[in-house]
């Protein structure tokens, strides 16, 4: 995973960090990181994801590899601005499966003095690029672009493969229905 580290920390304002990347890559694992340490540093968290994302709980992020942090589930991304008033810090994972409406909310919230760590795959399963994912980019302080192994090749993958027919751009799934691919081994089914 490259990653650019500021040599000091923003103060008396606020920023956004993006955590992208494909599936199995880590990015929840590294939001929940990042997440935890402002909590040990007794900073107020809050953390947000969207109602279709019920895998693995209802009232939690959940990384592939089990770690997990309580959540708040919205259907809309005008609800995080009241639920996260008081807070110092926004998490907002899966945020592919918001409409183009977060960028204006993650905006808001930075303009407010909050520290905004969003993670959501950059790509669908066709390789295109996955809203609002490119325009969170386009805004973001901070860019962690995070990559998977392909379960082909052992090549460094960034692709997100589909495995089950269905030509459906949103289809909440995981290793029943997805693999980790890199350039050369993926494609569209």
């Amino acid at each position: 995973m490259m990653q650019f580290v500021p040599h000091s920390t923003p103060k008396d304002t606020g920023w956004i960090e993006v955590i992208a990347g494909c599936m199995f890559s880590g990015k929840t694992e590294e939001l929940i990181r990042r997440l935890r340490r402002a909590k040990i540093a007794k900073q107020s968290v809050k953390v947000f994801k969207p109602v279709i994302d019920n895998r693995y709980s209802k009232d939690e992020i959940v990384s592939h590899s089990e770690q997990s942090l309580p959540s708040v589930i919205v259907k809309e991304p005008e609800e995080i601005l009241e639920l996260a008033k008081d807070a110092q810090v926004v998490g907002i994972d899966e945020a592919q499966f918001f409409s183009n409406d977060l960028v204006d909310v993650v905006n808001k919230l930075a303009d407010d003095g909050k520290r905004v760590i969003i993670a959501g795959l950059d790509q669908d399963y066709a390789g295109k690029p996955f809203e609002p994912i490119p325009q969170l980019l386009a805004i973001a302080e901070y860019i962690t672009k995070t990559l998977a192994i392909c379960v082909v090749c052992g090549n460094p993958a960034d692709r997100t493969q589909r495995t089950i027919k269905s030509e459906d751009r949103v289809l909440v799934g995981a290793t029943d229905s997805y693999e980790a691919r890199c350039r050369k081994c993926h494609y569209i089914p």
